[in-house]
């Protein structure tokens, strides 16, 4: 399966505020090559969700054409872009976005059901299930699962109608170091294998790492290899030792005891250091304190 091939071209999206008037995305020219991951970074209000929205056609850009596969997704009506997004891509969201009162697998059934899709349903969520390996979590409701594994059922329900684009609007945002680097390590290897194309937003630098490509944006405008500072202040900041190993295949992953903890970043016990140890003095013994009476305390007659 072929990845979606984007191109935006001077793309600008104006909003109104009574007589206030805010350019969220001003004049942008963008292109993406099929089953290419691209990264779209900037502070926040730069214009990243809005630029997302456009690609997505659930925002119309006041100037400018945003083509997938050459169909302007600008100019399509609402049925079209409603078939769009059924059969071409897929979404991820911050905040999972799953329907609580359903099991995740009816909540990756759920696309297939607005797809018109019959029959094989049931076998083709459970298809993707064990993809993102959570067959044992199958019957599970989103309040019984961490956020790691809520994350990996929005996965599994954005790849589940098989797109060839997926959009993620920060999709590590509200999950720890580690597991963020588990679930879009795992996002990439899928999309890599299948070829699908994937935008996201994000201010993770584990992400940007990840991406084949970054582009930043500032002020709504893009800035990438300009006078934009977001990326190059990332790629000279000293890594924490806290984040998750670099560099790191998911074949190779592991949850470290300390969750997110790079152990390379800790030193390792020595012969000295274990003979320091042993040339401590030893604890003092604690005094031992004769207890008082209990006519003291007696309540008085």
């Amino acid at each position: 399966m072929a990845g979606a091939a984007i191109e935006l071209r001077n793309v600008s999206r104006l909003f109104r505020l009574g007589s206030e008037e805010v350019w969220a995305v001003r004049d942008v020219t963008l292109s993406v090559e099929p089953g290419e991951f691209l990264a779209l970074i900037g502070r926040s209000g730069s214009g990243k969700t809005t630029l997302l929205n456009s690609i997505a056609g659930l925002d119309r850009p006041t100037e400018g054409e945003v083509t997938i596969d050459g169909d302007r997704v600008d100019t399509m009506n609402e049925g079209q872009l409603i078939e769009l997004r059924r059969k071409k891509l897929g979404f991820i969201f911050q905040s999972f976005g799953l329907l609580p009162l359903l099991s995740a697998q009816e909540n990756i059934e759920l696309p297939l059901r607005i797809a018109g899709m019959k029959g094989s349903r049931s076998t083709r969520a459970r298809e993707v299930i064990e993809l993102v390996g959570l067959e044992r979590r199958a019957q599970h409701r989103p309040y019984e699962l961490s956020g790691g594994e809520q994350q990996r059922v929005a996965i599994a329900r954005a790849l589940v109608t098989e797109p060839t684009l997926v959009l993620a609007d920060e999709p590590t945002g509200e999950l720890d170091s580690a597991t963020a680097t588990a679930v879009f390590t795992l996002i990439r290897d899928i999309c890599r294998e299948r070829g699908v194309t994937i935008v996201t937003c994000t201010h993770d630098r584990l992400v940007m790492e990840l991406a084949d490509r970054v582009e930043e944006l500032e002020d709504g405008r893009l800035v990438t290899g300009q006078k934009g500072d977001v990326w190059g202040r990332v790629q000279s900041r000293e890594r924490s030792p806290f984040a998750a190993p670099e560099g790191e295949g998911s074949e190779s992953q592991s949850l470290p005891s300390l969750i997110g903890g790079d152990p390379r970043a800790f030193g390792t016990r020595t012969s000295s250091d274990a003979e320091a140890e042993d040339e401590r003095p030893e604890p003092a013994a604690p005094e031992e304190v004769e207890p008082e009476s209990g006519e003291k305390w007696a309540r008085p007659e």
